[in-house]
């Protein structure tokens, strides 16, 4: 907020010392900024007073002349006080042209960025979920924090937006936030978002994001091996809330499922699928993209195992899902007690579904893609690129192919050989 407003009615000097009637003038200073205003109002020299400000005496001219300067007074600092609650820094510019009436809003970002929340946020369960808000949301706040403690602002013009600006932010999520590079990235096409909105809407000309790219890194993730989620498989848990948790992490394991979509499993969530053999075929709450998945044994065998649960029956739950966060936590017990040196989530279910449970197996990558409901094939591919088994695995078939193909080029070059001697 600005709080640097001075106002002084004087008259002005260079005038001829032989008119009797000088004008007067207002100077508004902000911040050791200023403009000198004409108050179309004069006053004989001898009649003013400088150090008041006002005229002297109290015959009903100087008092009428007193009131409309008090009048202009209160008029700019009321302009003023309006620019200071929707102006981030108020120029002393800009309450000259509110003052003359030529004065336009500039647009900010910040404004901009509630405006755009607020559309998504009415548009949540057609078009996005809330966690798509709930994401929005952080990146205000971080580019709020960041505005603060880096340029002392609450909200910036749009037309002051640069790649200065914007790579200053990157580095400020990254060293105040300890936030990962892909991370970093999220927050930045979220904001770049919202410029192109604020483009569309004409507020801008230029994109500043036009030289900076916001690409992610391809990420190593992190799932269970074979032998791995056999000793989960088979560990025997003598607590029934670990018992619980487990079992709806095999069904991760088993399903792909991501905690969002699984949490939402009713028990009408089952279909038969073309097969005749029983599937899960759902929208993703966070892409839309419709994921179809035919059920294994072991994941149809958990739901069984649930079938007259009394907690699923009263909650219409196909398993019995709790807060992501208390799953998490019982699966680092879990993973203590089986002796697995890795932070096994809920999200690790997902990828060792991709990776151990599909891919490693043999399942084609665009079936893999299509039952994880991802909206690019270059997503699973992230997967593809981790599990080692297959790589080597493939080598080897590729090895035994070309060792058969050189014996038989072989073979064939000596019998030419013995046929030719003939």
């Amino acid at each position: 907020m600005n709080r640097n407003l001075n106002l002084l009615f004087f008259l002005r000097e260079t005038q001829l010392k032989s008119d009797s009637q000088v004008t007067i003038y207002l100077r508004i200073t902000i911040n050791g900024e200023r403009v000198e205003l004409s108050t179309k109002r004069k006053i004989d020299r001898l009649d003013w007073d400088a150090a008041k400000q006002r005229a002297k005496g109290r015959l009903e001219k100087a008092r009428t002349l007193n009131e409309y300067l008090d009048k202009t007074e209160n008029q700019v600092r009321e302009s003023f006080n309006l620019l200071n609650t929707e102006e981030t820094i108020v120029k002393v510019t800009d309450l000259r042209d509110m003052l003359n009436g030529q004065f336009k809003k500039r647009q900010t970002l910040i404004s901009l960025f509630l405006m755009n929340n607020k559309l998504i946020e009415q548009e949540v369960g057609s078009k996005y979920a809330i966690s798509t808000v709930k994401q929005y949301t952080v990146t205000l706040n971080r580019f709020s924090q960041f505005l603060k403690s880096e340029y002392g602002v609450d909200d910036i013009d749009l037309k002051k937006l640069d790649i200065i600006l914007i790579r200053r932010f990157e580095t400020y999520l990254s060293v105040t936030f300890s936030l990962h590079h892909n991370t970093v990235m999220k927050h930045l096409k979220q904001l770049k978002k919202v410029i192109h909105f604020g483009l569309e809407l004409g507020y801008l000309q230029k994109d500043p994001f036009l030289q900076h790219k916001t690409a992610y890194k391809d990420a190593n993730r992190g799932f269970l091996t074979s032998e791995e989620l056999r000793r989960i498989e088979q560990h025997v848990l003598r607590l029934p809330r670990l018992d619980r948790v487990r079992d709806v992490f095999l069904f991760v394991c088993y399903t792909g499922m991501s905690y969002s979509d699984l949490k939402l499993l009713t028990r009408t969530s089952i279909s038969r699928g073309i097969d005749g053999k029983n599937w899960i075929i759902f929208d993703r709450k966070k892409t839309g993209v419709q994921s179809r998945i035919p059920l294994l044994p072991k994941a149809q065998a958990i739901i069984n195992k649930y079938i007259n649960d009394p907690e699923c029956s009263t909650e219409n739950r196909l398993i019995p899902v709790k807060s992501n966060q208390k799953l998490n936590t019982y699966l680092e017990e879990i993973a203590e007690l089986c002796e697995i040196n890795k932070h096994v989530t809920m999200h690790l279910g997902r990828h060792t579904f991709a990776t151990t449970v599909t891919l490693t197996n043999g399942v084609p990558i665009e079936t893999v893609s299509k039952m994880l409901g991802h909206t690019s094939l270059k997503t699973t591919q992230i997967y593809s690129k981790v599990v080692d088994t297959k790589i080597s695995k493939d080598m080897e078939d590729l090895e035994r192919v070309l060792s058969i193909k050189e014996y038989k080029d072989i073979d064939g070059s000596e019998s030419n050989k013995i046929i030719g001697a003939g």
